[in-house]
């Protein structure tokens, strides 16, 4: 007769024991983002948040948000480094909530492996621990989830929620914004979580490793690609609570590019012209499109090309909002004058106008781009 193994589980391919360890070495990291309005440490079936602090609002709107980070973990597990995903799993849920100008106050984040191994699992919450920490998120809660046979050993992908909030009439969006408003664009770090699969396909066809030398950046193509989501949350929280009235609107540049993201935040019947001549794209987004043998322009629906956020300004306030964020580390310029009217039929390009189901304004790119970053 056949012995019973000791521990079925384990031959079925879950390692128990692997997931406690990987929570043992994440905890002191996850327990940093922790204020005493957090109850419960960390380990329970669900995470305590003392909302108390809500009763000082006079009618306080909770704003929600959850994402991943696309294709871009390939890369991460291409090179064995795992310590920058997390910021990047931060900046797409988080920053989507400061979007209608509201506080984050806390996350949860859910990660799916074929096989936990403890460091790489520790690595990957470390960074999400410290994206929350520059949000000023709690991290509540989360769960990491061993599929043998449905992903391979060295495979995973992340995903995470987050709660904020916001005064009822402070919520920003198109209903505030103005034919006059002026765009301001705040400088992205790099291609931040989208377009990750062209990127791929990109490097791919050219035969390039993640782990060769790229001259143009200085240091391997993995790591230039790998750079982190810069987080925007607590500048514009600042920004908000310094120059009040001034924001209008703001605009998360990710999937589907800058006109599109900008077209979601702006009233029906108002259009802009991006002009393209106010910035230079990231050097990463030049080499990769001259790589691929592909225009710029062409990927202007895939990739963000250096803008990471947009913010719809009162026109007097605008050289002041540019201020504060340059005081917050982040180069901020004007593209473009918000209109109102019929579109002008110029034939200088076609609009987008409004995008994943929101019936908002139009907007297109125009003019080439500066030569130089």
């Amino acid at each position: 007769m056949a012995t019973a193994p000791q521990n079925p589980y384990s031959e079925a391919g879950v390692d128990t024991a692997a997931g406690d360890l990987a929570v043992e070495l994440m905890k002191s990291a996850v327990r940093r983002t922790h204020g005493p309005e957090v109850l419960g440490g960390v380990g329970g079936f669900a995470g305590l948040f003392d909302a108390s602090a809500l009763l000082s609002y006079t009618k306080p709107l909770l704003a929600s948000s959850t994402d991943g980070v696309g294709t871009k973990v390939a890369i991460a597990q291409a090179i064995d480094r795992h310590d920058t995903i997390g910021q990047d799993l931060v900046g797409m849920v988080v920053d989507d909530i400061v979007v209608v100008g509201a506080k984050p106050l806390f996350m949860t984040d859910y990660i799916a492996c074929g096989k936990v191994v403890p460091e790489r699992i520790a690595d990957i919450v470390r960074g999400i621990a410290a994206g929350c920490e520059a949000t000023g998120t709690a991290l509540v809660g989360g769960e990491t989830a061993e599929h043998p046979g449905l992903l391979g050993v060295n495979d995973y992908d992340v995903a995470g929620a987050a709660t904020g909030i916001v005064e009822a009439d402070s919520i920003l969006g198109a209903e505030r914004v103005q034919s006059g408003d002026v765009v301001l664009a705040l400088a992205s770090s790099g291609a931040h979580s989208n377009g990750f699969s062209l990127i791929r396909h990109i490097v791919s066809r050219a035969g390039v490793t993640y782990g060769a030398d790229a001259a143009e950046f200085g240091r391997t193509w993995g790591e230039e690609l790998l750079e982190p989501t810069r987080l925007y949350t607590l500048p514009l929280l600042r920004l908000l609570e310094r120059i009040p009235g001034a924001v209008h609107s703001l605009s998360h540049v990710t999937g589907g590019g800058i006109a599109a993201n900008l077209a979601r935040v702006l009233p029906v019947g108002t259009w802009v012209d991006v002009d393209r001549s106010t910035w230079s794209p990231l050097p990463v987004f030049r080499v990769l499109a001259d790589l691929g043998g592909l225009s710029l322009e062409s990927t202007e629906g895939t990739w963000n090309l250096g803008i990471g956020f947009l913010a719809v300004v009162s026109a007097d306030r605008a050289d002041a909002a540019i201020e504060a964020l340059a005081e917050e580390g982040i180069d901020t310029w004007q593209v473009g004058v918000v209109r109102g009217g019929a579109l002008p039929a110029d034939g200088f390009g076609d609009f987008e106008q409004g995008a994943k189901g929101v019936d908002g304004g139009a907007v297109r790119l125009v003019g080439a781009y500066a030569d130089t970053h």
